[in-house]
């Protein structure tokens, strides 16, 4: 007997305009994910990876459209909290306090222990231990987008949004954050990330140019130059 397909996580018609509907940002964008999967959206600046992925967080509202998770609408920012871990590209982090200080407010009311998660869990393998009491206005660009991503990660939400996460930081941090993604693919979660990363683009299992409002699958070889080639084009 047949079973209906439910993806996962699901964008259904998603539109979202500006400057007062004269320039459409993003078009009747749809798109499905299951668990597990890792979905790469690449485009040149300013092509609407950020609204996107904002969108999908639930900090923006579309103009129209619909998101899913298991079937099940996501309508107010209680459900996108519980699904969603969102890395935007600006620092989300506390300047004035350490690592430490920022993990205890995102921690405080998660089922993950935070201590354990320092020691042996994620939080150890983004090597946050090494500077959790250094203060976010000392921090390098690589400690603060580590950091951010562990407090994202505060709830082990089942869904990781990322918004370039590997932009400006040295070899050593990018490989940190990719094993990262790849633990997090091995546990299910769904990852959507904007990226122009080779290392990154190497783990997505499909990746999509958003060009001109619209999103359109694109094979990779591991040939960059697909990739370059493909942004020129209008």
């Amino acid at each position: 007997m047949e079973t209906n397909h439910i993806p996962s996580m699901e964008i259904r018609q998603i539109t979202k305009s500006y400057r007062h509907g004269k320039w459409q940002g993003l078009h009747d964008l749809s798109l499905e994910a299951q668990d597990g999967e890792c979905i790469g959206i690449l485009g040149t600046n300013g092509c609407g990876k950020s609204t996107l992925l904002s969108i999908l967080a639930g900090s923006r509202k579309a103009d129209s459209g619909q998101l899913l998770y298991h079937g099940q609408p996501l309508t107010d920012s209680r459900q996108f909290a519980q699904i969603c871990g969102y890395v935007p590209q600006e620092n989300p982090l506390i300047e004035e306090l350490d690592a430490y200080d920022n993990l205890r407010l995102w921690y405080c009311d998660s089922t993950l222990d935070l201590a354990e998660e320092l020691e042996s869990g994620f939080l150890s393998m983004l090597d946050i231990p090494s500077f959790l009491h250094v203060k976010v206005h000392r921090m390098s660009g690589g400690m603060k987008k580590r950091l951010s991503i562990g407090c994202a990660m505060a709830n082990d939400p089942p869904v990781l949004l990322l918004d370039e996460p590997g932009a400006a930081l040295d070899l050593l941090c990018k490989e940190q954050i990719t094993r990262y993604l790849m633990d997090c693919k091995k546990r299910g979660k769904i990852i959507w990330i904007a990226t122009h990363e080779p290392s990154e683009i190497a783990i997505c299992d499909s990746l999509y140019l958003l060009q001109n409002g619209h999103l359109n699958p694109i094979e990779y070889h591991g040939d960059i130059r697909q990739i370059t080639d493909a942004l020129k084009q209008k």
